[in-house]
């Protein structure tokens, strides 16, 4: 049904084979699903277009509304605008002002609130009331989450063979989304979400029971970054139910995921996108033989981190030369 409904806003993005990083890390097979390929830069349009979709036309013409670190916001933005709806995006002070800018070309209307993501939520929730708009949320929604699993169905449709799932981790959606429709497919597949050390927010609040509010870190993960929310009704039992592994990845790990994917494919994705690549690459991953997909999330990066990430590297004495693969 998402699939279908979605399929005028979204692309069907390549999956590739990294044959130096099935070798780094001992695995049989491992496939990139480059969502960072996707309209607007990542997987995101999948949810929110399939959201924004199922209101009826009296919601539609009341606008919509929604918090975001970015990505989330610039999808909103996108099918808003093609569907000539008004939009609302709420964003911390985190968010790198190239997404700002972002957000705002597409015609969103944006506020700018505190200093967490969860904070931009308060704010989501005090103009929602006081306008009457129609919440889009980035996550914790039943169709936001349905329009994420797409990215699953994709995958296992090109590849039915592969035995893990590799997807980045914040506050679930992508992954509650991927780990229910790759469950329904192939009940025996394993399904790992990777977050990073910065805010493990959704592995804290698995920990605790419950939503967890943590301090948000800089980090090259920009996407990752935020909470689960406090009133989380669907991603934590979700990710809780069906998720058989989580593992962690620190900065270092991200930027080496980052210029992987420049100097063996010549993809610049940014460091959420570059989490599942860093587990291979750091073999944090119990692989062996194994066929292994990998969610490509994003490219939405702020350029001057990136630029330094590649100065760093060429200091390093270590050029950004093509591997083989």
């Amino acid at each position: 049904m998402a699939a279908l409904r979605i399929a005028p806003f979204i692309r069907k993005t390549p999956l590739v084979a990294a044959e130096s990083l099935a070798e780094i890390s001992g695995a049989e097979k491992v496939m990139l699903k480059l969502e960072s390929l996707q309209n607007t830069g990542a997987f995101k349009v999948r949810g929110a277009a399939n959201k924004i979709l199922g209101l009826s036309e009296d919601e539609k013409a009341r606008g919509v509304i929604t918090f975001s670190t970015g990505n989330h916001g610039r999808a909103v933005a996108y099918v808003a605008k093609q569907m000539n709806i008004r939009a609302v995006v709420c964003l911390s002070e985190h968010v790198p002002k190239n997404r700002v800018e972002l957000i705002k070309d597409m015609g969103a209307e944006v506020e700018v609130h505190g200093r967490s993501q969860d904070e931009a939520e308060k704010h989501f929730d005090y103009i929602m009331e006081k306008q009457k708009l129609m919440a889009v949320p980035p996550f914790d929604d039943p169709a936001i989450i349905a329009g994420q699993g797409t990215v699953a169905l994709e995958i296992l449709t090109e590849k039915p063979e592969l035995d893990i799932l590799l997807v980045p981790l914040s506050g679930g959606g992508l992954l509650a989304g991927v780990a229910l429709v790759a469950k329904a497919i192939n009940p025996s597949i394993r399904v790992v979400g990777v977050s990073i050390e910065a805010s493990p927010a959704m592995l804290e609040s698995l920990k605790a029971g419950k939503p967890v509010e943590i301090e948000e870190k800089n980090s090259l993960a920009v996407s990752l970054l935020g909470g689960i929310g406090q009133q989380n009704n669907y991603t934590l039992t979700l990710i809780k139910d069906l998720v058989d592994e989580h593992i962690i990845i620190n900065e270092m790990e991200i930027a080496e995921g980052m210029l992987y994917a420049l100097k063996s494919h010549g993809l610049v994705i940014e460091g959420a996108a570059a989490v599942g690549i860093a587990a291979l690459l750091k073999k944090k991953v119990s692989c062996q033989g194994s066929r292994v997909g990998v969610v490509v999330s994003g490219s939405s990066i702020e350029l001057e981190s990136y630029f330094d990430l590649i100065k760093q590297q060429l200091s390093c004495g270590k050029p950004l030369q093509s591997s083989k693969i």
